[in-house]
């Protein structure tokens, strides 16, 4: 009886999963090649060391070979698929940069920030797209090729920055982000975070996934994308389409809202966007020149 408890004992731990082993997430999102590629190049260079005084090859590249490198290492990495590949990623899906917060401001301006406790300083809250509730902590599981933005001092300046390669969760169910980083402490290396953690200040994203309160003095696409829509409305003439919400942009939001039932303060929040967009839906929908003819024999 024993051999056979045993002999079954092993069987079970030869063909079934071990209880430590982790569950790998698939992506919630579609990943682009470019992801690909860039997430093949950041894993090439894992196991790289800088050199004597901090000296590395990434930091050389960007014009001070002695810097803190963990944002010239992810530059780096893009500008080699651009290379390698033919692509335009920096600058335009990804940020040039190394100084302390400017690769998180450039992701708020282009529109792809998701911040970890759900507002962004200077904006307001915002809320995953389809979602009617504001983001918590734990809502948005980052996706393969988003850039994840650290604090080590608990403040909101960001100390560190790292490429999502995979999401899992581990044994007690707990969500984990994998990622390559650079200068970590003084090399590319794997790491794992918490989705949880503390440090996490947010997200840079691949994908266009969430939308933020808007007010006077934003600037970026997102309010671009709201100029867009009140101009289609009527409510704002196309030369104050800027990406600058300025006095133009706050009349036609006041004006809107006042149209439509809503308070009259010129926020651009949840209720109004949502608004916003139903009415631009409905007018292209009546609009006869957005209607697809279909054949009888289709039908």
């Amino acid at each position: 009886m024993k051999r056979f408890l045993s002999f079954f004992c092993a069987l079970l731990m030869l063909f079934s999963p071990a209880l430590s082993e982790e569950t790998r997430l698939e992506p919630l999102e579609p990943v682009p090649d470019y992801v690909r590629w860039l997430l093949e190049t950041a894993s090439g260079e894992v196991g790289y060391r800088e050199e004597e005084h901090g000296w590395s090859k990434y930091g050389d590249w960007a014009g001070d070979p002695y810097a803190q490198w963990c944002a010239e290492f992810l530059c780096w990495c893009v500008d080699q698929v651009d290379q390698r590949h033919g692509t335009s990623l920096l600058g335009r899906v990804f940020p040039l940069y190394s100084g302390q917060n400017t690769g998180r401001s450039w992701f708020i301006r282009a529109g792809r920030f998701i911040v970890r406790t759900g507002q962004i300083d200077g904006w307001g809250y915002e809320w995953l797209k389809g979602h009617d509730a504001y983001i918590r902590t734990g809502d948005y599981v980052p996706q393969p090729g988003d850039y994840v933005f650290f604090t080590w001092t608990s403040g909101v300046d960001t100390d560190h920055v790292a490429l999502v390669e995979y999401c899992s969760l581990d044994e007690k169910g707990h969500t984990m982000i994998h990622v390559i980083e650079g200068n970590n402490p003084v090399g590319v290396a794997r790491n794992v975070y918490s989705l949880y953690d503390s440090q996490i200040l947010g997200y840079g994203t691949v994908h266009d996934l969430a939308d933020v309160t808007m007010r006077f003095g934003n600037s970026g696409e997102k309010v671009r994308q709201l100029q867009n829509a009140l101009s289609f409305l009527g409510y704002l003439e196309d030369k104050y389409i800027t990406g600058e919400f300025g006095n133009a942009t706050t009349a036609a939001l006041r004006a809107f809202q006042r149209d439509h039932g809503l308070k009259t303060n010129a926020v651009a929040n949840q209720a109004t966007q949502q608004l916003l967009q139903r009415e631009v839906d409905l007018k292209i929908d009546r609009d006869p020149n957005t209607w697809i003819a279909v054949d009888e024999e289709e039908e």
